[in-house]
């Protein structure tokens, strides 16, 4: 019989069953090569791969442990591995590893089939599969419901750029979010994340609220639309878009505030980065003045956006100062990342529209957020379905750990 032998320990869950395998194998001299373990509805799934020097114990150390495991309401299964397997299983490590996270309001078989089918077809192996969302009450709804499943992926795909298109296709059929990531350092050792306001942070695109005050409202909003999905360019459309506020009362600027809506889960996201300590930030082609209220009100430690020249109380249709445009969003990014002393890979960017797109680029990690369809097929990542606080997952912050310790 050979000497490297899988463990495959099943049952009820209970403390004291780890313990319990390892010092039966302690007894004789085993040494651990890999382990791996999972509850499920207090079901326990625990397995081994032990190496026992003495091929002649390896009999001994099977009925001990099955002795010891049926005392304890479990069952056990053994599997010997030959040299060559385990040398093929070595081999493996250094392959290139990836995470692909699953979100929806909630997630069904169908999502989970269709999803690791696509995996598959590319020759990728799931090592992992994690719940990241808390556990689900049968009276969440399709409209409160929030559930994620991350899986780590090893391995050598031979076209990444279809595969993305395949689960960007998946996640536009089912109505899901798919986000597909390199296993870096950095993944969980981001610092930063930088946020666009309009139809980001807020629900509202706060120059089309304006505009409505000033009897300009399908006017602006039909340029907005177009500039959001790239097919003008943004500093002439938003000089354009300012003229048509001229004469506007400064006064409209407190109603229209407040009138806006934060977008779903904005304060939590915020909150919690703020108690991780993360740094954040608003850059926005939006208005500062609104802005400066959206930082105060959820904590936010930096600002930049337009600034809307008024003058005696009045709009004047212009703008102060440099306009905040998509390069120039890119170039706060950086000099952010100075400021704070972090690599560009340390930062998370999210936005919604065309002008966002160098912004994402450059992030470690840019994520386009409920976006236009350009904005969407573009960006490495995308969330559509959830809140925005389902970030989170993508940084692989579960909401036990956004909860804390003591929750």
């Amino acid at each position: 019989m050979t000497e490297i032998l899988l463990v495959n320990v099943s049952g009820p869950d209970r403390p004291g069953v780890t313990s319990a395998v390892s010092a039966v194998l302690a007894q004789h001299g085993a040494t651990v090569l890999d382990i791996g373990q999972a509850v499920i509805h207090d079901t326990l799934n625990l397995g081994l791969l032990a190496w026992v020097p003495q091929r002649s114990e390896v009999g001994a150390a099977m009925g001990e442990l099955r002795a010891t495991l049926r005392a304890l309401g479990l069952e056990v299964r053994f599997e010997p591995v030959t040299d060559a397997a385990y040398r093929h299983w070595v081999g493996q490590q250094g392959k290139p590893r990836h995470i692909v996270t699953l979100l929806a309001r909630a997630i069904l078989a169908e999502h989970i089939a269709r999803v690791t089918a696509v995996i598959s077809a590319h020759g990728l192996n799931i090592d992992k599969i994690v719940r990241l969302s808390g556990r689900v009450s049968l009276a969440s709804t399709a409209r409160d419901g929030k559930a994620c499943v991350e899986f780590s992926v090893r391995g050598d795909t031979p076209d990444l750029a279809q595969l993305r298109l395949s689960l960007l296709e998946l996640s536009t059929e089912l109505d899901i979010d798919i986000a597909y990531q390199e296993d870096s350092i950095f993944r969980r050792h981001r610092r930063l994340v930088a946020f666009d306001m309009d139809s980001t942070l807020i629900e509202n695109e706060v120059i089309d609220e304006l505009a409505l005050r000033a009897g300009a409202g399908l006017q602006v909003a039909a340029i907005t639309e177009r500039a959001m999905r790239g097919e003008l360019d943004f500093r002439a459309s938003f000089r354009e878009r300012l003229a048509l506020l001229k004469g506007l009362p400064e006064s409209v600027l407190d109603e229209v505030y407040a009138g806006l809506t934060l977008t779903e889960g904005a304060e939590h996201l915020i909150a919690t980065l703020k108690k991780l300590g993360y740094k954040t930030a608003i850059l926005s082609g939006g208005f500062r003045c609104i802005g400066e209220r959206i930082r105060a009100r959820l904590g936010i430690d930096y600002l930049f956006a337009n600034e809307l020249e008024i003058c005696d109380g009045v709009v004047t249709g212009e703008v102060r100062g440099e306009i905040v445009d998509a390069t120039r969003k890119a170039e706060l990014l950086r000099q952010l990342a100075v400021r704070e002393g972090i690599s560009l890979e340390q930062t998370i960017a999210v936005g919604d529209g065309a002008n966002d797109l160098l912004m994402l680029g450059v992030a470690g990690l840019g994520i386009a957020f409920r976006a236009k369809p350009i904005v969407r097929a573009t960006a490495k990542q995308s969330i559509s379905q959830l809140g925005l606080d389902s970030i989170l997952y993508l940084m692989g912050i579960s909401d036990q750990d956004a909860r804390g310790p003591h929750s």
